[in-house]
């Protein structure tokens, strides 16, 4: 394999050595290949052919480091369901290095499940098919739906069997971010007071993701507003489509605004506020509703180590930085709304309008409706007839309580000089038809692990790729679980 492939340009590994522990992956026995993202790859700027050839599947694996790789695992702390952990960082991921892609952004290319580490904390630092399967599956649905998202590249089997609740087939994934920088890196040094590192990490953020702001006359300020603003729109385009994280913690939130760490989670089914399918989160801290929440504490989080950047007048940075925190719950509002205005299939955003989509989603929640359907089968629907009706009022436990709602939304689409078509095809853009399900994302995992069957992993990342158009022959994949199939709860896999 040509040692160039990779083109490394390596920036985060120039920090100093407390940001990181360097250290190559760990080998695996028997590689071999599952998938290889080669849309992905080429916007990489690298060559699939390479890549999937033998050289190329020892580099996925970890049994080999590229030229011009700088291997390290990063330094990061956190909250964990509220309680403070002074020293996380990477336990079971190694970052090799960053590419510049084809859009002139940078990337880091990271192997996930490569081996034991200084932050493993007991850990095996590996991971499991299923947890590798799951990430793939629903980070390439997430960067299809348009969602701010880190990437799969390729997902490998390691040949060996790891020990979770059973023995399990050993896996690693080729993970892709905008940076694998989190709050809880920022938490990391501030729990030590190192202002020099919170400094050094606060600069290097702001060249890499918003160089914008440089020059600015408050940066480490205008940084906090930066992050809340890519934070916020990140959740409401969570909630816009029905995805519950499962493991909201400060480690977990990037500082580029994607969506990282996909562990327990999953989209909801049937529509409510509470729903939690993590079976660590026992006391529903991170169900759909808190979501936002969340993200704003977290928020504070990252403000509070930004303080001595600020200000060297403690009271005068805390009221700063309040401030601006203070701004989350109207930003993400705004976002929100705008999202699922559009959703019902409206231009703009009128008086009433908040209490209409709301009462939508109370009735769902009552009537226990299928999120992404009803969203979906109101596309069809039009203005001035209500033919098509059925194929909603179907979803809700009493059709009646979706009727009368109906009455009320063909008042206000009457309002605008819209014609069916445009608002049908707006709202086709923006309600998916297809989500990776959960029932559908066990299902492939089943039979990879049992079968070593990965027709239906394929399959599903194939429907995925284009989740609002209508895909003839594979409407089954947009159906919601039988009772049987329903899944209540989903692990983390560690």
């Amino acid at each position: 394999m040509d040692a160039t492939v990779f083109h490394f340009d390596n920036s985060y590994a120039q920090l100093p050595e407390r940001f990181y522990a360097s250290l190559p992956p760990s080998p695996v026995p028997r590689p071999r290949l599952i998938r290889l993202n080669e849309e992905l790859a080429r916007h990489l700027k690298l060559d699939p052919g390479q890549l999937c050839n033998e050289s190329g599947i020892e580099i996925l694996a970890g049994n080999r480091v590229p030229d011009g790789a700088t291997p390290l695992a990063m330094a990061y702390a956190g909250f964990q369901f509220g309680g403070w952990v002074p020293q996380l960082g990477d336990g079971r991921a190694i970052l090799l290095g960053e590419v510049i892609d084809a859009d002139g952004v940078r990337r880091d290319i990271q192997l996930k499940g490569a081996g034991r580490t200084p932050f493993s904390r007991m850990g095996d630092g590996r991971a499991v098919l299923g947890p590798v399967l799951r990430e793939y599956i629903v980070s390439e649905a997430m960067a299809a739906l348009g969602i701010p998202t880190t990437r799969s590249l390729a997902a490998v089997f390691t040949g060996e069997k790891i020990m979770r609740e059973t023995l399990l087939p050993g896996a690693v994934l080729t993970r892709i971010a905008g940076s694998h920088v989190r709050v809880g890196t920022f938490q990391y040094f501030a729990a030590r007071r190192d202002v020099e590192a919170l400094r050094l990490l606060a600069d290097y953020v702001i060249t890499r993701h918003y160089p914008e702001l440089e020059g600015a006359d408050e940066p480490y300020l205008a940084l906090l507003g930066a992050v809340i603003d890519r934070q916020a729109s990140l959740v409401a385009d969570w909630q816009l489509v029905g995805f519950i994280h499962g493991v909201m913690n400060t480690d977990n939130m990037s500082i580029a605004g994607e969506t990282i760490d996909y562990g327990p989670c999953a989209f909801m089914d049937t529509f409510h506020p509470e729903t939690v399918f993590s079976s660590i989160d026992h006391m529903g801290r991170y169900a759909y509703r808190n979501q936002p929440s969340i993200a704003h504490w977290n928020l504070a989080g990252f403000a509070q180590t930004l303080l001595p950047l600020v200000n060297d007048d403690q009271e005068d940075a805390v009221a700063k930085a309040t401030e601006v925190v203070n701004t989350f719950p109207e930003r993400f509002q705004a976002f929100y709304a705008a999202g699922l205005y559009r959703k019902i299939g409206l231009a703009d955003m009128r008086e009433g309008d908040d209490e209409l989509a709301q009462r939508l989603l109370s009735c769902m929640a009552d009537n226990r409706a299928d999120f992404t359907l009803t969203f979906r089968r109101l596309c069809s629907l039009k203005r001035d007839g209500t033919e098509a009706d059925d194929s909603v009022r179907g979803l809700f436990a009493d059709g009646a309580v979706f009727d009368q709602w109906a009455v009320r939304w063909r008042q206000r689409l009457a309002s605008e000089d819209r014609s069916d078509l445009e608002r049908q095809t707006d709202m086709r853009c923006v309600n998916p038809a297809f989500i990776p399900r959960n029932h559908r994302v066990e299902q492939v995992i089943r039979a990879a692990e049992d079968d070593s069957n990965l027709v239906p992993f394929d399959e599903l990342v194939n429907v995925l790729a284009a989740p609002y158009e209508d895909q003839p022959g594979r409407e089954w994949f947009e159906n919601p679980p039988h009772p049987e199939e329903v899944v209540k709860q989903t692990f983390c896999g560690t």
